[in-house]
């Protein structure tokens, strides 16, 4: 299977995830599926693939950060949520990310930004738990392919989910996904960002397209093809691709469970 999926791969795909779903929700007992809604189209992709999987049995979170989160972001969770007759909950997250700052005022340096920023993926975390908690759910990440490989989410901030639907889809097959299952163009023509800080986007802290960071990442390691082969079939400079490959090799802890040293 190659990144263009055909409509019979896109068929298997949505039906495989759909089943995927309503399996694990349902072999965990659990009452509900909870899906945190930013208005991209990874979130979107996964409510309405959970909607069809369980039907009245979703709930989406929708957690802006009031004077960060794109105005436009927040009306386009809501709009889906409620076209897809999804109970969903607004949360906004200041008075939240404001009692941490009042306790812990003291993050200074060039990681403040970051460190900021991974404590809104937890805060919003730590929230959709507390709903599946109160609610007897299970948590429903939004996470891709492209991410998953890159590291390029919050360790147990976005990334601290029960199940991940979309994990096996890079993103450029995700946005093929959402097309084949209708979600609206204005949320799978948008800019990615993870709504972190003003005027963060992915692809700008990734400095490059998802397309051509899927190209590479998918020679690496569907195709299994080494760096020069990588370098040269797509043209693209080899330090360009020795970048990718690294940030795969340095965040597999984020891939894995806490290792446990073995003392006997």
């Amino acid at each position: 299977m190659g990144l263009l999926l055909s409509e019979e791969q896109l068929k298997y795909c949505k039906e495989r995830i759909i089943d995927f779903i309503r399996n694990e929700v349902n072999n965990a007992r659990a009452s509900y599926g909870i899906v945190a809604v930013s208005g991209g189209i990874d979130s979107a992709l996964t409510l309405y693939l959970s909607k069809q999987a369980l039907g009245d049995r979703v709930i989406a979170l929708i957690m802006p950060e009031r004077g960060v989160t794109r105005k436009e972001d927040v009306r386009d969770a809501i709009e889906l949520a409620e076209n897809l007759n999804v109970k969903y909950y607004k949360i906004e997250i200041n008075e939240i990310v404001k009692a941490f700052k009042k306790v812990f005022p003291r993050i200074r340096g060039k990681n403040r930004l970051i460190a900021y920023g991974n404590l809104k993926a937890r805060i919003r975390m730590c929230l959709n738990y507390l709903v599946a908690n109160l609610k007897n759910g299970l948590v429903i990440g939004t996470g891709n392919k492209t991410e998953l490989l890159l590291g390029y989410f919050t360790k147990y901030g976005d990334g601290g989910v029960d199940i991940l639907p979309i994990g096996d889809l890079y993103k450029t097959q995700v946005r093929q996904l959402a097309r084949y299952v209708g979600i609206p163009e204005k949320i799978i023509n948008k800019t990615p960002t993870s709504g972190l800080w003003k005027g963060q986007t992915d692809e700008g802290e990734l400095g490059m397209s998802y397309d051509i960071i899927d190209k590479i990442l998918y020679k690496l390691y569907d195709e299994k093809k080494d760096i020069d082969s990588v370098s040269n079939e797509l043209n693209i400079d080899k330090s360009v691709v020795i970048k990718f490959k690294e940030m795969v090799e340095k965040n597999v802890h984020k891939r894995q469970a806490p290792k446990i040293l073995k003392l006997f």
